[in-house]
């Protein structure tokens, strides 16, 4: 699938010979927000104060100092896209030399030749730059930070390449701006598996309560918060709707971090005083205060990273992956066994199944790269026999553990560990409860996830505290990893070993949630 011309998003300049004379303006906010108008709404999310994370009220009334002028057609003297010597075949050219400052007049046009197509995602990123930048001495940190850590943006970089193209290409239809792509470098730096403090979860960091208004299905079996197509449609239904409330796209990204509502008020806090109400005159928490500079950061040094000194991995712009509904239940690990694909590559692409099964009555999408479709279909074709050692059993009126567990030869101690159930914990009619069928499968490793999400058909008690085993700290290791290798959860290891941030030093003994087996 190719991109697109983008000369639709633009309507100052000309189109000559095919070539779109681009004169430097900031993105058409107004007119992006008029034609979605006239589309579906979307629903504001339930929570305040916190946007992703943390809860809040819903806003209704948009603040009066973004009134009609603000939603008018922006100055021409302004434009966010500027600052990129392109290469020859990303069909760009740009007659100024590398500048970062906020509004800076007389720049030149950026033309772009739309029979070009980009050859690769970092270019296609360059062409819809289109959020106006700031230059900030805090942009300038978080530049020598990124620059400093090399190996963290070439890890961060190489998980966004199975996922860009995808964002991108939603980001197109919607007629966004492309900086938006480089939001989960700041959120989860391009790891699905990210868990903040605050329950955040995902590439897109979406907290329970957001990822539930947004329709994320968050129960047993999977969590849709760290789905990549999910979580960005949810995302970018989000920020769409940020962006219409405020008509700005600063702003809109401060409500992302903070909550439309924390913005509003700071907004009418600076009313009141007869202050300015851009982003850069509110008084925000420093992790607001930071978001945007972070973000214009790595902006800035994927416009030109030569000039930090740093090389960006090459990622071709074409599909990586491709979605195949199937509705046959099966682990997560025989999928990956025949998509003939090392089980962290698969798991990173499906990432919200939380027991290790794919439940094929939910007629799940499995996302696999696009050369290996063919592999996995035809193996899934010609394989014979159980494709999964679990079985889900619904409780019928009547039945207990005991029954279920005699029905399936198995224990009660085993269904209780399974299903996350404590001692005292009772299984009602409707109940929906994973069978571990086999030895292997009462010894694989149970993935963290939710409690059970039987609609209240289990009355829960307090779980019992787990037996631990230790792991020493290696070199590259990271609580995410270790979490991902033990199949528990970043939140659980910092409360067991009383870890109040994610450093960790070599050689250091972790508890790990377990058997009392040392790692």
């Amino acid at each position: 699938m190719q991109s697109r011309p983008r000369g639709v998003l633009f309507t100052r300049g000309g189109l000559r010979d095919g070539i779109l004379i681009l004169a430097p303006f900031k993105f058409l906010a107004a007119a992006a927000a008029l034609a979605l108008a006239g589309c579906a709404a979307v629903a504001p999310p339930q929570a305040d104060g916190g946007s992703m994370h943390a809860s809040a009220k819903p806003v209704l009334e948009r603040p009066a100092a973004l009134s009609a002028e603000r939603a008018t057609l922006p100055s021409i003297d302004s434009f966010a896209g500027y600052g990129q010597a392109a290469a020859s075949d990303d069909g760009m050219r740009l007659d100024a030399p590398l500048a970062r400052h906020t509004s800076r007049p007389g720049l030149a046009p950026l033309v772009v030749d739309l029979t070009v197509q980009p050859t690769d995602i970092w270019s296609r990123l360059r062409r819809s730059f289109a959020i106006p930048n700031i230059d900030t001495p805090l942009v300038k940190e978080w530049e020598a930070y990124y620059a400093a850590r090399p190996d963290y943006l070439q890890r961060s970089a190489e998980r966004a390449s199975k996922y860009l193209y995808y964002i991108i290409e939603e980001i197109d239809q919607r007629g966004l701006p492309s900086e938006l792509a480089l939001l989960p470098f700041v959120e989860s730096s391009y790891d699905p598996w990210a868990l903040s403090s605050a329950k955040a979860s995902g590439l897109w960091q979406f907290i329970p309560a957001t990822g539930h208004n947004y329709n994320l299905k968050q129960d047993w079996w999977r969590d849709e918060r760290r789905d990549p197509i999910a979580s960005t449609n949810a995302a970018l239904d989000y920020l769409q709707y940020l962006f219409d409330f405020h008509g700005d796209w600063q702003l809109a990204l401060a409500s992302y971090n903070w909550g439309e509502g924390s913005v509003k008020r700071a907004i009418e806090k600076n009313e009141a005083q007869n202050l300015p109400t851009d982003y850069l005159s509110l008084d925000m928490p420093d992790e607001t205060r930071n978001y945007i500079p972070k973000l214009q950061a790595i902006k800035n040094i994927i416009s030109n990273p030569t000039a930090f000194g740093l090389t960006l991995p090459p990622i071709d712009n074409q599909p990586y992956f491709v979605t195949v509904t199937k509705s046959r239940t099966m682990d997560v690990k025989t999928a990956a066994q025949l998509a003939e694909m090392p089980l962290d590559e698969f798991k990173a692409l499906n990432p919200s199944y939380n027991r290790g099964v794919i439940i094929g009555g939910d007629e799940p999408t499995l996302i696999l790269p696009a050369d290996r479709v063919a592999v996995f279909e035809a193996n899934l074709q010609a394989h014979s026999g159980s494709l999964s050692s679990w079985h889900h059993h619904t409780v019928a009126r009547g039945e207990t553990l005991a029954t279920v567990a005699r029905k399936y030869k198995t224990s009660i101690a085993t269904l209780r560990k399974a299903n996350n159930l404590g001692p005292r914990s009772k299984v009602l009619a409707g109940a929906v409860l994973v069978v571990p069928v086999g030895g292997a499968a009462e010894a694989a490793v149970i993935a963290s996830g939710p409690a059970n999400p039987v609609r209240s058909a289990v009355a829960r008690a307090p779980a019992p505290r787990l037996s631990a085993r230790t792991y020493k700290v290696r070199r590259g290791d990271t609580l995410s990893s270790i979490a991902r290798k033990y199949g528990t959860t970043v939140a659980q290891l910092r409360a067991l070993n009383h870890l109040k941030s994610s450093a960790l030093s070599i050689g250091r003994t972790l508890q790990i949630p377990g058997t009392g087996v040392s790692g």
